[in-house]
């Protein structure tokens, strides 16, 4: 079994560090998986290409990564280092300024031994701030539903959202085409919205996966609910038609 760990990153120097560090402490005993890190740099100029090289030969499990000259939305960026992922792997989506808890994969690993067949697996993660103290009455909890047509009703009734607490299968990846490339915001939701209208429930794993750093330079800043509720019509509006034979209202 294998798992790659997929981080885009811009500028953040002051943090990327502590999220390699974190994928690095992960603890797989007494299962046996392999899992390397792949970081796809983006127009960054606070130092971060050139100091990437050096964390690359630093022990630890393997670290990857490739520079690009200018900004790029995030969908291209994760399609670029998946791209680059083994056929047979599972993906972790890791933002560039959060912190992988030790025994994430191993929990991962744990379900995907025991749900043979299932593609796509969300887990809790818990809010912290800059200086990663722990934010309380912020914690994420993924739901549990019974079909993914509930799932996508709570979605676009906005009562529900998915952020980067999950594991999936590349095969999955690459059956609904990957993310959307011209999505300015949300196009981790527009994937996983593919996944359930491809009829893939996710599987609720019991375990914390991540701790998510909230911050002044958060590219969720100035998201409200007007902006998400945005951002779920331009998801709707791209697969309307099988959304409306489900029953699922556009949001209004």
């Amino acid at each position: 079994m294998n798992f790659t760990i997929i981080t885009p990153s811009h500028n953040r120097r002051q943090y990327l560090p502590e999220a390699i560090a974190s994928v690095r402490a992960s603890v797989s005993a007494p299962l046996d998986f392999a899992f390397e890190h792949l970081i796809y740099d983006n127009g960054s100029t606070d130092g971060t290409p050139e100091w990437l090289p050096t964390a690359a030969q630093e022990p630890g499990p393997p670290l990857r990564h490739w520079s690009h000259p200018e900004k790029v939305r995030a969908g291209l960026a994760r399609n670029r280092l998946i791209e680059e992922a083994q056929s047979d792997s599972w993906l972790v989506p890791l933002d560039d300024d959060d912190l992988l808890l030790q025994r994430c994969l191993y929990h991962y690993a744990d379900l995907v031994q025991r749900h043979p067949g299932r593609p796509w697996f969300v887990a809790d993660f818990l809010r912290v701030d800059e200086e990663r103290r722990y934010l309380p009455g912020e914690d994420y909890y993924a739901w549990r539903f019974d079909s993914p047509r509930a799932m996508l009703h709570a979605i676009f009734r906005a009562e529900h959202f998915i952020q980067g607490n999950v594991c999936y299968s590349k095969a999955l990846f690459d059956q609904v085409g990957g993310y959307d490339e011209k999505l300015a915001m949300a196009e981790d939701l527009d994937l996983y919205v593919r996944f359930l209208l491809a009829g893939h429930l996710p599987v609720i794993s019991p375990h914390v996966s991540h701790l998510h750093r909230f911050h002044r330079s958060n590219v969720s800043i100035g998201v409200d609910a007007g902006k998400h509720n945005e951002d779920l019509q331009i998801i709707y509006d791209k697969y309307a038609e099988q959304l409306q034979q489900l029953g699922v209202a556009r949001p209004g």
